[in-house]
């Protein structure tokens, strides 16, 4: 069964962990469902890297074996590469696989992919098409508002593949010239939730029911989770840095406010330090800045912070806050 058929029967928004590049490893998807996300995505992932079977983006990626409901970012502009990569996807145990129309990062954007690829149609819907062919897993994608204003938009994407059974559209509402500031059109986005009830496929996929569509951008804590969902009618939110040292975020969206933030951190350093124990330290340090940015001790710990070698450091600067 579709896993976006569960989240959709459970009659409250669908909470989405946004994949984030350089954060969203094992132990930051972890403990994003620890704190109650429904669905959690992995970095960023060449599908042209997993074509050519690279052995270290490979062996990274076996890390995620066990751990459920966690979807495969995939962004690349060649069609062909998208097949062997879903299938490559699909056999390393992932649950889902999204691919990446909305990425404004230079590295990405230089090469034609991300959110370049919204200008050419075309290639999107081969990019889909390929993808679908080459795995049983449900297909997602995530897409902006658009390049810039009065430009090709989200609606028009969708327009131009509503044939094709994807199982779930993520809309960030802001152009690729806006990035990661000003205003979200909201109302491009209750446009595009309209467009797709009332014109996608009706996926078999998905039990007959149209594609899930969430909202992404600005969301920060419950106030802007419910301005998004009541100005565009989506499923569901998903949450990118409003999530950084506050992975449960999620549960505060459900409604559960006892949340430990110290059981956190140390869970969170725990997992971290079993993935990746040659770097876990480095990688550790921007996290805990995050989970004690708003503490009224910040400043004095924050040279502590910044020198952490291992989890018995961490616990020493606990003892303080």
């Amino acid at each position: 069964m579709n896993f976006w058929n569960e989240l959709r029967q459970q009659n409250r928004p669908i909470l989405l962990s946004a994949p984030l590049d350089g954060v969203s490893d094992l132990a930051f998807c972890k403990i994003c469902l620890d704190g109650g996300a429904d669905v959690v995505y992995t970095e960023m992932t060449s599908a042209s890297d997993l074509y050519h079977e690279s052995k270290q983006l490979i062996t990274y990626l076996k890390l995620f074996k066990g751990v459920h409901r966690v979807g495969i970012q995939l962004y690349g502009k060649d069609p062909e590469h998208f097949t062997k990569a879903a299938s490559i996807a699909e056999s390393l145990g992932f649950d889902e696989i999204n691919i990446n129309f909305g990425c404004p990062a230079k590295g990405v954007v230089s090469g034609g992919g991300g959110v370049m690829l919204m200008k050419d149609l075309d290639n999107v819907y081969k990019i889909i098409e390929n993808t679908i062919k080459g795995t049983k897993l449900p297909v997602s994608i995530k897409i902006r508002a658009g390049i810039e204003k009065n430009s090709i938009t989200a609606l028009d994407l969708l327009k131009k593949i509503k044939n094709l059974p994807v199982s779930c559209v993520i809309i960030h509402g802001r152009t690729y010239e806006q990035l990661f500031s000003g205003e979200i059109n909201y109302n491009l986005i209750k446009e595009c939730k309209n467009f797709i009830d009332n014109n996608f496929i009706q996926s078999k996929e998905l039990n007959g029911i149209f594609p899930i569509v969430i909202v992404n951008g600005g969301i920060i804590d419950k106030t802007t989770a419910e301005k998004a969902l009541n100005l565009t009618n989506s499923d569901g939110v998903m949450i990118g840095m409003g999530s950084y040292g506050k992975p449960f975020i999620f549960n505060e969206l459900k409604g559960f406010k006892n949340n430990d933030l110290k059981k956190y951190i140390l869970n969170h350093a725990k997992y971290l330090f079993e993935s990746k124990p040659k770097k876990a330290h480095l990688d550790f340090r921007k996290h805990l800045l995050w989970y004690l940015k708003n503490n009224e001790n910040f400043i004095s710990l924050r040279n502590e912070i910044i020198k952490i070698e291992n989890i018995e450091d961490i616990k020493e600067i606990l003892k303080k806050i």
